[in-house]
């Protein structure tokens, strides 16, 4: 690894002139900034994120910031990034943004008060515009779900075609009326699946009608609700495509008297296990939680002068087939579920 003693006599300069270069002193006579900057490219110099992090007067700390520490997705999510900050020196804070999205920029804001070195976040709400004037002092990177009204680095995966994956799974079964439950529209994920879920229908030929599409799913009750509408209609669905894990999670008992097949898109735990067993279209949130720790990393140690554009990583899905039940052969008694591995 280049050291700034090597910088330093690569550019015919003083220590202290590498040093005040990566500060952007404005002191520093052109000619010789011009020469540390070349120095620093030509060597591959990338300062210590720690030191920097330090002499901004800003902890050795990266905040992040999910919906719910108890969703499997988010928790894998926090459990990569803070493995990898650990590996540079730095540790980490999470806050559990909840479920008001009203809530999200006091939250926010008081994570940034810590004065963190950078902050990673998996938005509640549908306008992220409040961190227009912070953003630029700290890193902040986005995952899962894209922010609105702000540019800023985001990692997620690929919600369309995970969406297809999962459509043409349910149409290669045999289902021809296939409903799509989820929590809330205002959600880029859930807007992202609710739509590849129509294009889905309507490219097959299959009917798209509003009977068949639930939202607010976000306890029991409504779980229970959205599943006896389905059911008691006049002509009910035979399938459900639910549009993350914790949705699937409270559909799976509502569903256990109910012919109706079950693709989740987002795995949890024991859904392997259930009779018939799950077949996933399955994603990486520890992908997700190493990703964005690198990339908060990568801009704390950026070269003064460097100019980075926000990133969209859009990471891709698979389908993980197993053995199931074409449509029309579950009994009453037994739940013949599907699932489609999260993006939250």
């Amino acid at each position: 690894m280049t050291t700034m003693r090597e910088v330093a006599a690569h550019a015919r300069v003083s220590q202290k002139t590498v040093s005040r270069v990566f500060n952007d002193d404005p002191q520093v006579r052109p000619e010789a900034r011009e020469r540390v900057l070349r120095a620093m490219a030509e060597l591959d110099y990338v300062p210590n994120p720690m030191a920097k992090a330090f002499r901004s007067g800003r902890s050795p700390m990266i905040s992040l910031a999910v919906p719910d520490l108890l969703d499997p997705f988010f928790a894998a999510i926090v459990r990569a990034a803070d493995e990898e900050a650990h590996g540079a020196d730095m540790c980490t804070s999470v806050t559990s943004l909840g479920e008001d999205p009203a809530r999200e920029p006091e939250l926010i804001r008081s994570v940034l008060r810590r004065a963190p070195s950078g902050v990673i976040i998996a938005p509640i709400s549908g306008d992220q515009s409040y961190l227009s004037d912070e953003a630029p002092a700290v890193p902040v990177v986005f995952v899962d779900r894209p922010p609105t009204g702000l540019s800023a680095d985001t990692i997620r995966h690929d919600d369309a075609a995970g969406a297809r994956m999962a459509m043409s799974h349910f149409q290669e079964q045999g289902h021809r009326r296939i409903a799509f439950v989820g929590d809330r529209l205002d959600l880029p994920t859930t807007r992202s699946r609710l739509g590849e879920y129509l294009r889905s229908l309507r490219r097959a030929g299959l009917p798209t009608s509003r009977d068949l599409i639930r939202l607010g799913v976000i306890d029991r009750g409504s779980a229970e609700r959205a599943v006896a509408e389905l059911v008691q209609a006049d002509d009910p669905p035979s399938a459900v495509f639910s549009s993350n894990a914790r949705a699937s999670m409270l559909l799976v008992p509502a569903l256990q008297h109910s012919p109706m097949a079950l693709v989740s898109f987002g795995d949890f735990p024991m859904a392997e296990s259930l009779t018939p067993p799950v077949c996933a279209v399955a994603q990486d949130p520890e992908e997700i939680g190493r990703r964005a720790a690198r990339l908060i990393l990568q801009r704390l140690g950026q070269t003064v002068g460097a100019h980075a554009a926000c990133r969209d990583e859009v990471l891709p899905v698979r389908m993980v087939e197993r053995a199931g039940r074409p449509a029309g052969s579950q009994r009453p008694s037994e739940l013949a579920l599907t699932t489609v591995h999260r993006a939250a």
